[in-house]
This record gives C-alpha cells, structure tokens and sequence, in this order.
C-alpha cells in the first residue's frame, strides 16, 4: 500500500486523478490532497469519504511520508514544490511544462519509453497532453519502419484550457463574450494555443515538436505543428502526416497497430467508422483512424488520431506512470 498526494487536487485533472485511482483500485494507505490556499479546508470524495484539502506548503508536506505525489497545479508550483516532496522521498509526476525538457527528469508515456523511468531523480513529467496521443502510433512507426517527417495538425477541446475555457464555451454558445480566449470560441477556430514565439509557432507548437523528439530519442527528427483550438468540451483530435523512411503496407501498419496496448484501431470507412471526439469521451485508449496513404510523397502516411486529454492526456498517463513503477521496482 503507499502514501499519494495530489497536488492541484481541486482542479479538472486533479478530480480526475481521484476518479481514476478509485476505478483502477489503486493501492493507497494514505491519500493527501493538496491545492492553493483559497481551497484550504475544503473537502473532496474518494470511496465513500471525504478527504481534507490542505494549503501546498512545506509545513504540512514535511510531516507526511508520502510515495508518490501526482501533480497539477501548474509550472509554478512544479518548480517550487516538485524538489520539495522529492527531498521528502516522494516521487512526484507532473502533468505542467515545467520539468518536461530538463535533461535529468524523464518525459514518459509508459507504453513507448517505460525504460526512461529508471533514469529519475525524484521527478518525472508528464508530456502535454496534444503529444501524449500522438506517441502511441508514431512508437510503433519509428520502431518499424524508421521516421524522416512528421506533421502535427491538432484539433484540441475546450477542456484543454481549464475550467475557464470550458466556460468560455458555455458561455460564447449563449452569447456572451470569452474571457479565457483571444476570440469567442463557439461556433469558431482559433489557431493559437499557448502564447506566440519569436519563431511564429506558438508554445503549444513547439512543445509538441520538442517533447517529440526527447521521448522518442530523435533529436534531429523533422517535425512542424499547427496547434488549433476547436469548440469541442472534451477529447483532442489530430491530423498527423508521417514520411517513413522504409516502404510498407497498410494491412502490417493497421496490424501493427492492433497488437498494440494502448491503442484501438477503428477504422472502416464503408461503415464510416472512424474516432471522434465525442466516441473516445471517457476511454482509456488512444483511438486511431483513417489509416491511408500519403500519395504525394514517399513513404508517406495519414492517421486520424483521437483521445481524452484530461484522462489519456493528463491524469490517467501520470497514474500508468506510478502503476509502472511500483510493478517495476
């Protein structure tokens, strides 16, 4: 049995991650849940009881023993409080950007680089959410037939903002103005995520490049993004165009795919099955679909690639993480 906190246990994820340790039968003695000050005192349910929130401080941390401590509640309290529970003994997996490109902390999703969790220091990240999707299909890929190009196009939900972004939904489909977002986002399609760089990509953009690369140990791989935020509550969808560096078949890419953990192929386009993001809503798996040639290049190839951001994307990876773990010791 070990000692779990969860830090930013107030949140979308945060609720999240109580609701999967509790379907999963997660083996917890002691839970601790944790979030800014303003929920001190406030109270959360989690099998039938109702767990205490405290203030994310060092003073109620440093009484604690705790195993594993989940986090999200944003890169600045990752960077401040991260170092603090690892110094405790827990192992903390954060779900913001904070660690995500540090080279002593790994980036993992359990089903493509599980080996890189025996290089932690007391802190492992979580990748963003838009990029967890797309590394189940593409491991496979590199490890077959070997990657020269990707590119990312991604429709991604509301729910990715928060609480204020799904809000902003709500409010826009009743007229009223968008606080989350640049422009409303009902009815519309706004191509930026995350602020704007230097370079013209967005930040959201060059996660998904660079977080690419590290967890697939290809730091050369060509890659371009276009990040786009869509009036959808839930679920992220992504067009990825890949150039293989070997030639191929489709019915070994779709079996491929299908002796994957992990993923789920539906596709069959006579029936018009395909993933979406109303379908994958509440699944545990990376869906993929579409699965077609690229005929204007070599070796080229489409996938539809579909999945619940809050839980694939963010608290069920960041639980597969600590389950690895203790299977793994």
């Amino acid at each position: 049995m070990y000692n779990i906190a969860i830090v930013g246990a107030t949140g979308n994820v945060g609720r999240k991650f109580l609701e999967i340790l509790e379907e999963r039968n997660f083996p917890i003695e002691n839970l601790y849940l944790f979030a800014s000050k303003r929920s001190h005192g406030s109270y959360l349910p989690f099998k039938g009881q109702d767990y205490l929130v405290e203030e994310t401080c060092e003073d109620n941390i440093k009484n604690k023993k705790i195993d594993f401590a989940l986090f999200s509640a944003g890169g600045d309290t990752s960077l401040k409080y991260a170092p603090i529970f690892a110094s405790y003994g827990a192992i903390v997996i954060d779900n913001s950007s904070a660690w995500r490109m540090n080279k002593e902390v790994p980036l993992v999703v359990p089903e493509v680089n599980p080996e890189d969790l025996k290089l932690h220091k007391g802190i492992i990240a979580n990748p963003n959410c838009s990029t967890i999707q797309a590394m189940v299909p593409l491991k496979v890929l590199i490890d077959n037939y070997g990657i020269k190009r990707i590119v990312y196009s991604t429709y991604q939900a509301v729910s990715g903002a928060g609480m204020q972004g799904i809000k902003d939904l709500e409010d826009g489909l009743k007229g009223i103005s968008p606080k989350k977002f640049p422009y409303p986002i009902a009815g519309n399609c706004l191509p930026h995520i995350d602020v704007f760089l230097d370079n013209g990509y967005t930040k959201e953009e060059m996660k998904m490049i660079e977080e690419t690369r590290k967890i697939l140990h290809s730091p050369n791989l060509k890659i371009t993004a276009t990040t786009v935020r869509v009036p959808v509550l839930n679920s992220h969808s992504e067009s990825i165009n890949v150039e293989l560096e070997k030639s191929f078949n489709i019915e070994d890419i779709i079996t491929l795919f299908e002796e994957t953990k992990g993923l789920t192929v539906y596709d069959n386009t006579k029936e018009l099955k395909y993933p979406t993001a109303l379908d994958v809503n509440g699944k545990d798996d990376v869906y993929v679909g579409r699965i077609r040639r690229d005929f204007s290049v070599d070796n080229g190839l489409n996938l539809w690639v579909v999945a619940d951001n809050i839980r694939k994307g963010a608290a069920l990876n960041a639980v597969q993480i600590a389950e690895y773990l203790i299977n793994n010791k």
